[in-house]
């Protein structure tokens, strides 16, 4: 096997590797329950002391129907679909274009190892790399990138909608508002909330449905804010207060934890680079000396075995120092 053969083995174990990692890792989160009782502590924990018990009771019974409905909402949403990823990620395009993107890459990496006449193993892992894994790859990159656009800007628009809340606007009216004030991501998602509304769905409904485009814990907690709004008549312009409090808390901790673990960061990358720069200057040096590794089969297997271990072991680090806020 020639040293590229043998780069394109290790790059697609460790895509599959990673792939495996990705789904285990967020096949156990459960995150919204934390979510409903952040905002159950700002609409219920912040109210008067001489309420009725009455409104406690209501309050409670309320919260609980909230608790089953966001618990019947994860089982359903625990697959995904490609239509969702791509509503997700913004992409207002049939599911077909996204499957014939991917045969046409699948094609690609096929006519790249037939032109290298690499071995029919490595073809079909090369293929099938190209059909499931690098569509979906650059699927979660679009999405996480028009994620981090709405979280920049979502903390502002909240304050937007407490200042016409506060002037006397209707909800749905600062929402609409929201929508023609914001670019991007913020002020698509309140253009359907605010559309789904004016065809007769109750606006708290309308964003639990935006939820499902852009399923962040804060557009979680918006939506849920809106449903207990609607439900209990508590102070809206309070509620949304805490919310763009609470994204402002966050982006600062997320800063510091970038600040915290750039030391991490910057070891990880020369432990990572550190291999392949020695192996360069032993080459410059001796052009030699490695070459038991690239002629003999032994030397092929203990080359993909580094290869494998060291992608492997970034992959790890990586995860180490990714800190979920």
């Amino acid at each position: 096997m020639t040293t590229l053969q043998i780069v394109i083995i290790a790059f697609i174990v460790f895509v599959i590797i990673g792939v495996v990692l990705l789904v285990i890792t967020n096949s156990g989160s459960d995150k919204k329950q934390q979510k409903i009782d952040l905002i159950r502590g700002n609409a219920v924990g912040e109210s008067k002391v001489n309420e009725t018990d009455v409104q406690n009771k209501r309050r409670a019974e309320i919260a609980k129907n909230l608790k089953k409905s966001k618990q019947e909402e994860q089982k359903e949403s625990g697959k995904i679909t490609i239509a969702l990823k791509m509503q997700q990620a913004g992409l207002n395009l049939s599911v077909k274009y996204f499957w014939i993107g991917s045969v046409v890459l699948c094609l690609v990496c096929l006519g790249i190892a037939y032109k290298m006449e690499m071995s029919p193993l490595v073809t079909i892992l090369l293929g099938f790399t190209g059909l499931f894994g690098i569509p979906r790859f650059i699927l979660k990159k679009l999405i996480q990138r028009r994620q981090k656009n709405f979280l920049s800007e979502f903390a502002d628009a909240l304050e937007a909608m407490v200042r016409l809340l506060k002037a006397g606007m209707p909800v749905s009216e600062a929402v609409s508002m929201i929508s023609r004030e914001f670019d991007g991501p913020v002020g698509e998602e309140m253009s359907i909330i605010y559309d789904k509304q004016k065809i007769g769905i109750p606006l708290h409904e309308a964003a639990v449905e935006g939820t499902l485009r852009m399923p962040i814990p804060e557009m979680q907690m918006f939506a849920t804010g809106l449903a207990i709004q609607a439900q209990t008549g508590s102070s809206l312009s309070e509620i949304l207060t805490n919310l763009a409090s609470v994204i402002r808390a966050r982006f600062r901790l997320k800063r510091k934890i970038m600040a915290l673990s750039s030391e991490a960061i910057a070891s990880a990358s020369i432990i990572g680079a550190l291999p392949p720069f020695v192996a360069l200057g032993l080459w410059a040096v001796s052009p030699g000396y490695l070459d038991p590794l690239f002629e003999d089969e032994f030397g092929n297997t203990l080359l993909t075995g580094a290869i494998c271990s060291m992608g492997f072991g970034v992959f790890v680090m990586k995860q180490m120092i990714n800190f979920k806020i």
